[in-house]
């Protein structure tokens, strides 16, 4: 009966109250969700103290507890964090901060001389005061992840006026990207007729392809110094496997990644013939900053970075590094590059038409606290963020589970190519390096980790090391 009394006054609801409603419920379903998940992982830290007997000729005690505190506080962070970004969400919603965000934006706009007739101007100006407001309340949460746990764990080798001149550099880099793009987007949907999705697919399509080929040359040098991998040994393997599986390279650079952290990484970039790898420097035992001792008269510490000379050695051996590129390269020789472009440019187009659909829908409008007038902008907002997140979530597990099976690929690429043990042992030297806890919650693990978990990974290149 009371089941049949609350459906009764949801059906009595108004369109667009039921739309906020579920929009706020299911937001809180996904936070609740996660949260359990979490929860789960973080029990997993807190009683695995020593290291299972499947482990212990991969892991010593003393990483294992390093690693193990490490990934409890990073778990508590992300639950408070995680919090305060729901309830902020929900305040923002509740107390009507879209619309009140968007009047404003009118204000300031019109007092510039741009009137409610120019709505792309009114729709920066509002961009711009949402992004600002991000950044600003992600400060503290980003100096405390950065400073204080990164820091405690030794991986953090920012000073604070380096984190806050990049902080800036992004914001303003961002803009600079961000701006004219949706300004130019808001154009083709205005202009663009019946068929407005197809154009504004085809612009987000081209945008992609641009940033993704300048990204590297253009953009991530004005954060991280990049330069080319010297001649040599590295330098000539490198390119004699990039050569046997036909990799079209041109270009192999090393990026000073240790004056920001000490985590390591690779990856390559570029279309068609024009393939270009980057290397962390932290990644390389011979070029990772960590591994090198301060000159005389140095007392270690420099005006942007600090060297942690006192971290344990780090990085990879040339035969590691090149197993670590076999697997990398093996994502390029398989297609996962392709077909991820090509699911992600799919779900795009299926996203700009559903939006075309319910554009014209007021009650979605109304729903978030705008009853006289229909912004593009905040459309767009409304359906892909809103909207569309229970397809998101779906999505996005869905792309989790192809990820794992695309790096169990790989690294059977990289063991085709006969890297099967120097890959077994780079895996666990960057395990070491980036402090991963190699025990998880089975649910946490299927719905999170996009890479397969250490054990499993190293088992499966196991036979191929023994033969």
């Amino acid at each position: 009966a009371a089941m049949a009394l609350s459906g009764d006054l949801w059906a009595e609801l108004p369109a667009e109250r039921r739309i906020f409603c579920s929009v706020l419920l299911f937001s809180w379903a996904v936070y609740l969700w996660e949260a359990f998940l979490a929860h789960r992982q973080r029990r997993v830290y807190r009683t695995t103290t020593h290291v299972p007997q499947e482990l212990g000729q991969i892991m010593d005690s003393e990483t294992f507890e390093k690693s193990r505190l490490y990934q409890l506080d990073k778990s508590t962070f992300s639950f408070w964090s995680g919090l305060y970004s729901e309830v902020e969400g929900t305040m923002i919603l509740l107390c009507g901060g879209i619309p009140f965000l968007w009047k404003l934006s009118g204000q300031i706009s019109g007092r510039a001389g741009f009137g409610p007739e120019y709505e792309i101007v009114q729709s920066l100006v509002f961009l711009l005061l949402a992004t600002l407001f991000s950044a600003l309340t992600g400060l503290p949460w980003s100096l405390y992840n950065t400073f204080v746990i990164e820091e405690k764990h030794g991986f953090n080798q920012q000073t604070l006026g380096f984190f806050f001149k990049d902080a800036i550099k992004k914001f303003v880099v961002t803009q600079c990207i961000l701006l004219p793009v949706t300004s130019l987007l808001l154009y083709i949907i205005k202009i663009g007729g019946d068929y407005f999705f197809i154009y504004a697919w085809l612009f987000t399509l081209v945008v992609f392809l641009v940033l993704v080929t300048i990204y590297a040359d253009y953009i991530a040098p004005l954060f991280d110094k990049f330069i080319p991998l010297p001649e040599g040994e590295l330098k000539q393997q490198i390119e004699t496997m990039a050569k046997s599986i036909d990799f079209p390279l041109t270009k192999v650079y090393v990026v000073e990644g240790s004056k920001r952290s000490s985590h390591s990484n690779a990856y390559f970039y570029g279309f068609f013939k024009n393939k270009r790898i980057v290397l962390f420097d932290t990644l390389l035992e011979d070029y990772s900053a960590l591994n090198k001792e301060p000159a005389e008269g140095e007392d270690g510490e420099n005006e942007e970075t600090k060297s942690k000379t006192k971290n344990k050695k780090q990085g990879c051996k040339n035969e590691e590094v090149l197993a670590v590129l076999g697997h990398e390269l093996g994502h390029w020789k398989l297609g996962h590059t392709v077909k991820n472009i090509i699911i992600s440019q799919m779900n795009s187009f299926l996203c700009f038409f559903l939006f075309a659909v319910l554009i014209g829908q007021k009650e979605l409008f109304a729903a978030f606290g705008f009853y006289d007038t229909q912004p593009t902008l905040i459309g767009l907002m409304i359906i892909f963020q809103f909207i569309f997140s229970p397809y998101n979530e779906v999505l996005s597990f869905c792309l989790t589970v192809l990820s794992r099976r695309f790096e169990f690929q790989a690294d059977a690429f990289a063991k085709e190519l006969g890297k099967a043990k120097d890959l077994y042992s780079a895996l666990i030297k960057l395990n070491k390096d980036n402090l991963g806890f190699p025990v998880s919650d089975w649910i946490f693990s299927m719905w999170h980790y996009s890479h397969p978990p250490l054990l499993e990974r190293l088992q499966a290149l196991k036979d191929a090391k023994q033969e």
